[in-house]
């Protein structure tokens, strides 16, 4: 009947523990599936909603008796709550399937357009929020979860909060960071002539200690040229290949 109160459920909600791109963003947040969580207490006509509240509205939260009651994302700002994100409960029953989270604030066009049905609009504030998965049929609220813990949205940077100009210190720092790489570069570049010069010299007086006679014999043109060298006079050149012939003085008569 609609004056029985909904069953307590032991789980709480929360943001999911592992990294996750955009889990927690300026408008939205992601949320754990509450998978098997309602399967002793839901029917196959039964949906599962989302409750978001302001975090210091959430004790003051009273459970819409109807589906007609369910307050919609638009009031907000006046009633400090709303239920969105109206799902078969059937959805939620093991297994469980994929994707694993659920993303609430994500409909940009909830906002713009309007709508008059429960929608999953962007979070206006940081807040913090608490949220809370209520099991409804067609007789009212059946089964509920606990709250989450507050969760905080990320803050936007307002323009007018960013100073365009450097401060001094900053400039210091970037000065001094500058000088200290330039010095690093100075003396890397310095150990490395050294060393490229201890070993230059290493390897020249290697090759000098085992090439000096090569090295000298080749420079020729310091050697003055041979001057042609008279014959003897008791000898004249024969033909190639046979020598010198000696030339013995006639015999005497």
């Amino acid at each position: 009947s609609p004056s029985t109160l909904p069953a307590r459920l032991p789980y709480v909600p929360r943001v999911p523990p592992m990294a996750l791109l955009g889990k927690v963003t300026a408008t939205t947040f992601a949320l754990d599936r509450p998978c098997c969580v309602f399967d002793r207490h839901a029917n196959t006509s039964d949906t599962v909603w989302l409750v978001v509240a302001f975090a210091n509205a959430s004790a003051t939260f009273r459970n819409p008796p109807s589906r007609a009651d369910v307050p919609l994302y638009k009031q907000l700002p006046t009633t400090h709550s709303y239920m969105t994100l109206e799902t078969a409960a059937a959805v939620y029953a093991c297994p469980a399937p994929s994707p694993a989270v659920l993303r609430v604030g994500g409909d940009t066009a909830c906002k713009d357009q309007g709508r008059q049905d429960p929608c999953n609009g962007p979070l206006p504030s940081p807040g913090p929020y608490r949220v809370k998965f209520l099991l409804m049929g067609c007789h009212g609220p059946k089964a509920e979860t606990r709250w989450s813990d507050p969760i905080l949205l990320r803050r936007a940077l307002s323009p007018s909060t960013i100073d365009p100009v450097p401060t001094r210190r900053g400039s210091d720092v970037v000065v001094i960071a500058s000088l200290l790489a330039s010095l690093g570069t100075v003396l890397a570049t310095a150990v490395l002539g050294a060393l490229g010069a201890k070993v230059w010299s290493s390897l020249y007086q290697r090759d000098l200690g085992t090439s000096a006679f090569a090295c000298r014999s080749y420079w020729t043109h310091h050697i003055p040229p041979a001057l042609p060298q008279p014959l003897s006079p008791g000898c004249q050149c024969s033909p190639p290949g046979l020598g010198c012939l000696a030339l013995q003085p006639p015999a005497p008569c």
